[in-house]
């Protein structure tokens, strides 16, 4: 009996081996992705474009050509050399961006520049050595966005959201909603309550869009089934007096280095990146959005090794052993005959 109970414990402890390590691997809260197209299997997944912007001065001012690496096929790079997001994809007044030899007075010049354009300062410009050297860059890129609704929405009762523990804030239209804050919202289309989506107007030039899906797809994936939906869509796009909209307060700050990226030598170039990062700061609640991140590209010369004949390591002949802890051996041995020493 008590063997049995001893099997019967120690499989059970296997099995929670097992299962700890092949299913208990914790998803990351949140992954700061370097483009739209890219996989993630992060709880929550955010995408801003700021890091696009800096990669694509990287390829077109300094490197001349798709960044691709000796000996090293990264994924990440062939979807950043796309470039399916630029400058022309934003308004002037929404970022910033600098590139050139790194130096002080770079570091200054970048610091003043986003004081006067977003009254702002930087995150991550002290995480950089602006020592300046022989192919030593930085480039960096700043967006920024604030922007209201047309009309505040309602500050809803907190509630819960599937997949969170506890309750989380809320922001929207309920039945008690008084105003005319539903001609903020346009219904882009409505197929049942887990498949819908909306639009919300901004005093500025920004559209909010919101997107109900269980679909597992990357974001452009995702936002191109959404208009597809939309445009086939006979749903009323009107938000009627009936019609109740909620959605959660969003308030977070991340940072991300793509070490995938990192320290490995440009093919066609002399130059490797050192260093790769991206911050995203996020608010999002009833009265509107404010967005802020920044991204900084740093890189050196590539450490190449001389071209040589291949060399071969092979003590299959005679050869000598020493072993050594300080200045001289306390071990040595002349090797002739291998077999010999061999049981």
């Amino acid at each position: 009996m008590k063997k049995s109970l001893a099997l019967l414990l120690a499989g059970l402890l296997i099995l929670c081996g097992l299962s700890a390590s092949a299913f208990g691997k914790k998803k990351a809260d949140l992954e700061i992705l370097p483009t739209m197209e890219s996989q993630s299997e992060a709880v929550n997944q955010v995408w801003v474009g700021t890091f696009q912007l800096v990669w694509n001065d990287l390829v077109n001012e300094i490197v001349k050509h798709p960044i691709e690496f000796i000996g090293y096929k990264s994924i990440m790079a062939e979807e950043l050399n796309k470039q399916s997001f630029t400058t022309e994809d934003l308004s002037d007044s929404a970022y910033y961006k600098k590139w050139g030899l790194t130096s002080p007075e770079l570091k200054a010049e970048i610091e003043k520049g986003i004081m006067e354009k977003f009254n702002e300062k930087s995150d991550i410009l002290n995480s950089f050595d602006w020592t300046p050297d022989n192919g030593k860059y930085i480039l960096y890129a700043m967006l920024k966005k604030d922007f209201e609704y047309l009309k505040p929405f309602a500050k809803l009762d907190s509630g819960k959201f599937k997949g969170s523990k506890g309750k989380v804030q809320y922001f929207g239209i309920d039945k008690n909603t008084k105003g005319d804050v539903r001609e903020t919202i346009q219904v882009l289309f409505y197929n049942g309550k887990k498949d819908f989506a909306l639009a919300i107007r901004t005093r500025q030039n920004d559209t909010v869009y919101l997107y109900r899906t269980d679909d597992d797809k990357t974001l452009d994936k995702l936002y191109i089934d959404m208009m597809k939906k939309y445009r086939i869509s006979t749903s009323n796009p009107r938000f009627t007096k009936s019609d109740e909209f909620k959605a959660p307060n969003i308030d977070f700050k991340s940072e991300r280095s793509f070490d995938e990226v990192c320290h490995k030598a440009i093919k066609d170039s002399d130059l490797m990146i050192d260093k790769a990062v991206e911050t995203v700061e996020f608010k999002m609640d009833n009265e509107g959005v404010k967005l802020k991140s920044e991204a900084g590209i740093a890189t050196m010369k590539a450490m190449f090794e001389p071209e040589t004949e291949p060399r071969k390591f092979y003590f299959n002949d005679n050869y000598v052993i020493f072993l050594q802890e300080k200045d001289k051996p306390y071990f040595a041995m002349k090797v002739t005959d291998a077999k010999k020493l061999q049981k």
